[in-house]
């Protein structure tokens, strides 16, 4: 009792504090889901008074909301920052997807904010998740169709480079939506089996998903006749 009297004695920036509040609102919010959580729970973790959260961020619907914006943004500036311009198309959409998921491992109440309780709560908290699987979705597309352009790797120990089929914009942007749903329910997965690293689950998309994309642009199409 004694530190949470001495971190509520202690002034702190205004920036400093908020950010002190969303971090005990993120662990809240996702280990108990939205409604269980109360704002007392959240007030004394972050070891300030409850007067003060509502000073701050007005309501429990407003603090939810910020947390969403929150952890959305970490979440698209770390998959962002790990594609290096550089790369080759399959180099950057592994670098994107093992810091997906190790994003996702190391943040496991972000995730959960984003990935359950934003999602199962409605508006406009299913819009803020919305925003940034668009956003995520947009950033993939661009890959898939950098891969169109310079063609698919080959196997291992295949010659040159596969680009007999060609890939309409609507199918890039289709596969990546579907490259992004993928990663989300793997990740939901991941987290909840334990055990299962970042990288593990990178190859396992990267098989699913590279593997499929290299059969597309060699011409193979599935036929349901």
């Amino acid at each position: 009792m004694s530190a949470v009297k001495g971190v509520r004695a202690k002034r702190m920036p205004r920036a400093v504090r908020e950010q002190q509040m969303m971090d005990a609102a993120v662990h809240t919010f996702g280990q108990r889901g939205y409604r269980a959580a109360s704002m007392d729970e959240i007030a004394e973790l972050a070891g300030v008074s409850k007067p003060l959260v509502y000073l701050y961020l007005n309501s429990k619907e407003e603090l939810f909301t910020a947390c969403i914006r929150r952890e959305a943004q970490r979440l698209t500036e770390a998959v962002q920052a790990a594609i290096q311009p550089g790369l080759t198309a399959d180099q950057q959409m592994w670098a994107g997807l093992e810091a997906f998921f190790r994003h996702t491992q190391e943040n496991p109440d972000g995730w959960s904010v984003l990935h359950r309780q934003a999602r199962t709560h409605g508006e406009p908290f299913a819009a803020e998740v919305s925003k940034m699987r668009e956003d995520i979705a947009a950033f993939v597309t661009v890959l898939i169709g950098a891969a169109a352009r310079q063609g698919v790797p080959p196997a291992p120990g295949a010659a040159g480079s596969h680009r007999s089929g060609e890939l309409a914009d609507r199918d890039v942007e289709g596969l990546a939506q579907a490259l992004v749903g993928a990663a989300e329910s793997l990740a939901g997965w991941a987290n909840d089996a334990g055990g299962i690293s970042a990288k593990e689950a990178a190859g396992l998309l990267m098989n699913f998903a590279w593997t499929g994309l290299g059969g597309l642009m060699q011409g193979e199409r599935w036929s349901h006749r």
